[in-house]
């Protein structure tokens, strides 16, 4: 299993990224996240890493793991309203998380998280990237909308609304 699972991130690069989210899908989730969060106080942020280092696969650390120094890293947890949410796709394993800052995930809870996941990773299995990433953002963005809505407040973007490609 471990062998296997070297292989899928030795020959999962960055040019992976490239094929599976040309220019013309990232405009389109950046326009997805962007549209969401005019109706909501949250913030979304959409990560895909092509594949960890070797180093990282050698300790087992995993996608969560992962995640979690990337939602870190990328303050996601430093929004006004504590309604920040990163979705992470780990590319070389087909491995989406997500992690909402305390304030959403107070009222949404892991379940939902759970299924949004499964959703996204069952379509990027059937090689259907940009419609399993719009998906999945829809779904985040109407959960926000239900428990952050906007309501005529200053909705300031505090995080950027571009995919980031690693």
């Amino acid at each position: 299993m471990q062998i296997a699972r070297y292989f899928k991130h030795i020959f999962s690069g960055p040019w992976r990224v490239r094929r599976f989210f040309p220019k013309s899908s990232l405009k389109a989730i950046e326009a997805a996240i962007a549209a969401g969060e005019r109706t909501h106080l949250g913030e979304l942020l959409f990560v895909v890493e092509s594949s960890l280092d070797i180093g990282d696969v050698w300790r087992g650390i995993a996608p969560r793991q992962r995640a979690v120094e990337v939602f870190s890293q990328s303050r996601v947890w430093d929004t006004e309203h504590n309604s920040g949410v990163l979705i992470y796709l780990l590319l070389a394993e087909r491995r989406v998380e997500i992690l909402a800052d305390r304030g959403i995930h107070a009222k949404v809870g892991n379940a939902a998280w759970a299924d949004i996941c499964r959703d996204m990773e069952t379509r990027f299995r059937a090689g259907e990237f940009e419609r399993g990433a719009i998906e999945g953002i829809t779904a985040i963005n109407q959960l926000l909308q239900r428990h952050f809505p906007a309501r005529n407040r200053e909705n300031l973007n505090e995080i950027a609304d571009a995919p980031i490609m690693r």
